[in-house]
Parts: structure tokens; sequence; C-alpha cells
């Protein structure tokens, strides 16, 4: 049986601010007794808190894997999986700081059954407005009980307990009941009498009954949304909302305004213009977006000789470009791309709008391996493409997905045909060292001047055309 790990949400949104110490993200530990009840706890909580960007861990997620010997002992009910050695803290501790940081970790998927972790499957997870930790040593590392702002301990019965794990264990995990009263009897009962109820006197909250105490669980849910409501949470249209300065950020680089430009962009934003010729405009104002961006990648002085054999002193280009596409519409700047550079390699994010409440969702992500691999080396620059920087909620989260793929804030290149202010600012204020190049900016964030509507109001559709094309 595979352990039971939750991810609430999408993970924490891409407009959060942090510099790894003074971080925005809500931390709850929740510990107690075996199948005293704190994942009914934490999702009864989750559940009134009603905001997205929440993760639940499990600390059953964190059990190391055994080896061929200790397989063995498990294998014949002698193992203590109740003792605090059958923990991973270092990997638990590292995953916890990450979220904290906002970077994405993989969380792994334990199997019960076979006693390891599943080879070369986690859950993957972008950071949280809070995280939500679960587990019978939840409160016992000083490291991880350092990190957390609110430490909950779920007191309940041991009979009752004892019933519930009995249950759970013969359903979920394969026992039998004599294997699961044996393991309880030598191992489960000594280790929480030792270890986990020690705990408690670290608890800032003990509920007594767990997930029957409603009462409890309700106030200590207004709390962490008091919580949260200081840290001034905000959303995609809290965004665009924003007066943006009057003038644009130094590292925003607009195509100097030409007839040619000026041309082009009325044929595009034209209802009558046909989708043949869309395409055509759209590809060639991109080839000058990309040309315009190349100017702020390394060059280096380079002697060639020739065909006259006359010696020549000229630049070189000294960066790889990698190509990103926010799918859909930062698609129709990939033909463009390769115009420019022919051996560009490209990768895909897709992010949508969830429409009840106007945040944007990670919904894909496939980056070429030479991010990875290239990442920390001087020459990799990142082409991160969409046709349209409207509230520049979707920008910020595909930044953000580069930057915890430990890509260089400074290598990351945004372009797009058009941009709103908002946008613009938005995206500046949040991450300084990254550019921006656009061939027009509008005065105001309008979505039916800035492609932002569904059918022909949209670029992507115009561009690749819809299901009645």
């Amino acid at each position: 049986m595979l352990s039971n790990h939750i991810i609430v949400g999408e993970g924490r949104p891409p407009w959060y601010k942090s510099d790894g110490q003074n971080c925005d993200c809500y931390v709850v530990g929740i510990a107690g007794a075996s199948a005293s009840g704190k994942t009914s706890v934490a999702q009864r909580i989750i559940k009134n808190l009603n905001v997205p960007w929440v993760v639940l861990l499990s600390m059953d997620s964190f059990y190391r894997d055994l080896t061929e010997e200790e397989l063995e002992i498990a294998h014949r009910n002698d193992w203590d999986f109740d003792s605090p050695n059958s923990y991973d803290y270092d990997l638990l501790l590292e995953t916890i700081t990450k979220l904290k940081e906002g970077k994405k970790v993989d969380v792994p998927i334990y199997d019960f059954e076979t006693h390891k972790r599943v080879p070369n499957k986690a859950n993957t997870v972008y950071g949280a407005n809070v995280i939500i930790f679960e587990g019978i040593f939840g409160l016992y590392d000083k490291k991880v009980l350092e990190m957390m702002d609110l430490k909950v301990f779920v007191d309940t019965d041991a009979d009752i307990c004892l019933a519930r794990r009995i249950k759970r264990d013969v359903a979920e995990r394969g026992f039998d009941v004599a294997g699961v009263l044996k393991l309880y009897q030598r191992f489960v009962k000594p280790s929480f009498d030792t270890y986990v109820y020690p705990t408690k006197k670290n608890a800032d909250v003990v509920i007594p009954r767990g997930l029957e105490n409603l009462v409890a669980i309700d106030l200590l849910t207004k709390h962490i949304q008091r919580q949260l409501q200081e840290r001034k949470m905000q959303s995609r249209w809290d965004m665009a909302k924003i007066s943006p300065p009057k003038e644009l950020s130094p590292n925003v680089i607009v195509l100097e305004k030409t007839k040619q430009i000026d041309g082009m962009h009325t044929i595009i934003r034209d209802r009558s213009t046909t989708r043949h010729d869309f395409i055509f405009y759209a590809d060639r104002l991109a080839t000058l977006v990309i040309e315009r961006a190349l100017n702020e990648l390394p060059y280096e002085t380079h002697t060639i000789t020739t065909p006259t054999a006359k010696t020549v002193h000229g630049l070189r280009l000294n960066a790889h470009v990698v190509g990103v596409s926010i799918l859909r519409a930062g698609g129709t700047m990939e033909a463009g791309l390769r115009r420019v550079i022919r051996d560009a390699v490209i990768g895909k994010i897709l992010i949508q709008t969830d429409p009840s409440n106007g945040e944007p969702q990670l919904h894909y992500c496939k980056l070429p391996p030479s991010i990875r691999e290239n990442s920390t080396n001087d020459d990799t620059y990142i082409f991160l493409m969409d046709a349209v920087i409207g509230t520049g909620a979707a920008g910020l989260m595909a930044i953000r997905v580069l930057l915890d793929h430990d890509v260089p804030e400074e290598r990351i290149i945004f372009l797009s045909f058009l941009s709103a202010p908002q946008g613009l600012h938005i995206i500046s204020n949040a991450f300084p060292k990254v550019r921006v190049v656009t061939s027009y900016v509008d005065p105001v964030l309008n979505p039916h001047t800035l492609f932002l509507e569904p059918g022909l109001g949209n670029f992507g559709d115009r561009y690749f055309g819809t299901e009645n094309d």
C-alpha cells in the first residue's frame, strides 16, 4: 500500500516574496499517537481554511529505505516502524526548507508492502502558502520544530487508536489482525510512551478526541486564517488593480516604434485579417522581438578569415539559448525563435487560470534537460515566451518554475508581442533581474485589445485556429 501523501491545490502562488529567511509560508505541525486522527484533523483544517496553495505532508512519505537485512526483519513483523530511527529526517528537513523557500520538491512515495520508496516516482510540489505536516513524530525533531509557526498535538484515547489502527492496517496495508496486535504491543505502544507522548509539551495547542472536537478545530482554523490575512495574501485580481508607475523599469525593453511595427500590429489586430495573414505577420513580429532579445546576450570578440583571405575582427555569440513557451499562446513565438536560432531547444509550460478565484495553476511542465545541466554555467540563457503579458500572473508562475529549476534570475529574458503596464510592473517588481522584451505596450490593461478573450479575441486561437476552423 502506498503512503497517503496529499496535495491540496497546485502549490504556492507565483507572486510571493521570499529571501529564504523572511518567508511568508505558514507551517503547521500536527503530532499524536498512531491512528489518533492526525490526518483527519489536518484535512478538516484545510477544508475550513478554503484557500488555495495548501500542501499536506504526511510523515509516512519519509520512511527511509530498509536494507536487505532489515527487510527480512520487517517481513517477519519484527521491525520497529514506530521508532524515530525509521525516518529520514534529513530529507524531511530539506523538503520543508525548500517548500518554505518556494522551491520545487519531489516528495517520495512509500510502499508499505515492499517497505521501500517507489523508484522513479514522486509527488512534485512547487511550494505553498500553507504547509500542514502530520505524523507521530511531527513535534519530535528540534530542527523541524524550529520551522513551525503552529504546533498541534492530537490527544485520543489509546483504545480508540488501537481499533482504528487494526482497521487501517488490515484494510490498507496488507497486515493481518495478529500481526497488527503483535506490532502494537512490541513497538507502537512502547514508542508512544517513550517518544511520542513527551512531545505533547512542545505543542501550542492540544486537541482532545481528535476530529470529534470540532470546536477546537474551528478555533484553530480561525487563528490560521488571521495569520494568513496578516501576511497579506494577494490574488491575481488584486494585481490587476495595481496602478503601475508612469516609467517602465529599465529591464523592460520595447521595440523602437517604427512604421513597419505599427503596420504589423494594425494587421494582427484587424478582425478581418485572415488566419493565414495573421500567422505570417505574427511570425515576422516574433522574429524582430527575438532578434532584439539577442542583443541582451553576451558576445565575445572573434577573428575570422574571409574567402578572400582577409582578416576581420567581429563578434560571436557567447551563450546557449533555450526557449520555453507558456502554452498555448507562447507557442506562437516558436517559429520565430527557430528562424533566428535554428538549433534552439524548446520546453513548454502549461498554466491556466482557475475561474473560481483567478489563481493561475501549473498543469504541465516539460523543460529540456539542458536547463538543469547548464543552469549553473554562465552561457545558458532562457527565452521565456508568451504572446501577451496582461496581469503578469502566468508569467510570474513560469518564472518561478524556472527559478525552481535553478535557472538564475538574471539569465531569464521574457518575450512577448503585447504587454500591459500592470503586468510589466508586477514582473519587474517581483523579479527585478529578469529582462522583458516586447514589441508594444498598451496604455491600459484591456482584455479586448490584448487578445485575452477566447475565439477571435485570443492570440493563440487566431494563430493556431479553433475546433470550428
